[in-house]
């Protein structure tokens, strides 16, 4: 029986290759292999399988949390458009809080922008990029009269 857990542990390896699945298949070909080995001790199939289940639920949630030190969700993946927070722009477009609409040029790029305190700006006032919010900016008037680009 032990050469069935063996190539079960090999076929979930070989899987986990195909189909990527954050070590989820891995650690179930992990169970197999050492079930594999205690199979030669153990002839009942009902301890077998107990060991399977629980050594590979056991290396699921032990080595889970050391596994997403070494590995990057794209989530998190930060983008240059953060480097646009603290420069100043000039609204090209009424940004209104009510209609959702606004369009500020911040360097070369036109962003769509919302009022950080939901306040009306008028097109042509200069602005500061306080944050961003999705696909849009949040900006507040900007007090002074040069634009740091």
């Amino acid at each position: 029986m032990w050469q069935v857990w063996l190539i079960l542990a090999g076929i979930f390896v070989i899987f986990e290759m195909i189909i990527p699945t954050d070590f989820l298949i891995f650690w179930v070909g992990v169970g197999a292999a050492i079930t594999s080995i205690c199979s030669i001790f153990i002839d009942n199939i009902t301890i077998q399988i107990g060991i399977f289940c629980i050594s590979s639920v056991l290396l699921l949630f032990c080595t889970k949390p050391f596994i997403k030190k070494f590995t990057k969700s794209s989530a998190d993946m930060p983008t240059n458009a953060y480097s646009n927070i603290g420069k100043t722009g000039i609204v090209i477009s009424d940004i209104d809080p009510i209609s959702g609409k606004g369009q500020v040029k911040i360097g070369n790029e036109v962003w769509s922008a919302k009022s950080t305190n939901q306040e009306i700006i008028k097109k042509d006032t200069l602005i500061k990029v306080d944050s961003i919010e999705g696909v849009k900016v949040l900006v507040s008037v900007n007090e002074k009269s040069e634009i740091k680009i």
